[in-house]
């Protein structure tokens, strides 16, 4: 049931800002290999510790004006960004499909996507710390009534995801003598299949392919070079195409199914 409360949505854009400092703060130490409690919060220039009230979600950038408060060094937008787009995406989901559930694991997939987006964006790497434990709450999610998937659906998903995408994997190294998805790509597909089933899973693979051929493209046209050996990361097109799947999944699948006649 969709909620339309307004305190309650303003709550949980609240929750979702705050928990977007927390996505941050994942962006920037797992993949350095740093430990998410020690130290607290620093500038990365000056080092000078972050008080508290300068690290309030979306409000202090724009008090500080992006700008650290002792050095001055300007502060990367991508954590207001995060931040802002962390409140507004749990709010959608809480707003489509309520205090339910599925509202709680949209919510959760919204978190988990934003980092990996991010990460990989700049690393070329999704972690296992989001993909191994993610599979196996996803798998166990499917167990409680009223969430994406059946049990069953969420075991062949998994199952899917991992093999199809590594399949994929093997083939493109095959065809273009190169890497063509990482093992982190597969592990991550194995977990949307965990959460989303395996009808889901197929497609975000073809939206995925799609936006990335259609990025691709771009950009070897824009720059003008020849060499088309540049790496992209998947991974932010896999987010992409499963928060899509999340919201309209459900309306592809049976609109492809009444159009080949099933």
């Amino acid at each position: 049931m969709a909620m339309r409360d307004p305190v309650i949505l303003a709550l949980v854009f609240v929750f979702g800002a705050v928990f977007g400092s927390f996505i941050n703060v994942l962006i920037y130490r797992i993949p350095r290999k740093m430990s998410l409690l020690k130290p607290p919060s620093t500038c990365p220039n000056c080092l000078t510790k972050i008080r508290y009230y300068d690290n309030i979600p979306i409000l202090s950038f724009i008090i500080l004006k992006g700008r650290c408060r002792h050095c001055r060094t300007k502060i990367s937008s991508r954590y207001p960004m995060v931040e802002l787009s962390a409140g507004l995406l749990a709010v959608l989901a809480i707003f489509v499909f309520g205090v339910t559930p599925k509202g709680g694991i949209a919510v959760f997939l919204t978190f988990i996507f934003i980092a990996v987006f991010f990460i990989d964006l700049e690393f070329t790497i999704i972690p296992d710390v989001f993909t191994l434990p993610g599979t196996v709450l996803g798998f166990c999610l499917s167990f409680i009534p009223g969430g994406f998937v059946s049990w069953k659906q969420s075991l062949i998903g998994l199952i899917v995801g991992g093999g199809v995408f590594l399949l994929v994997g093997l083939l493109g190294e095959f065809i273009f003598k190169k890497e063509a998805l990482g093992f982190g790509d597969v592990k991550f597909a194995a977990m949307l299949g965990a959460f989303l089933g395996w009808q889901n899973l197929l497609l975000i693979l073809v939206l995925a392919s799609f936006l990335g051929s259609i990025v691709g493209i771009t950009m070897i046209y824009l720059s003008g070079r020849k060499d088309k050996s540049s790496y992209i990361p998947f991974g932010p097109f896999l987010t992409i195409s499963a928060w899509l799947a999340i919201y309209t999944g459900d309306i592809i699948i049976m609109a492809y199914r009444r159009f080949i006649g099933l």
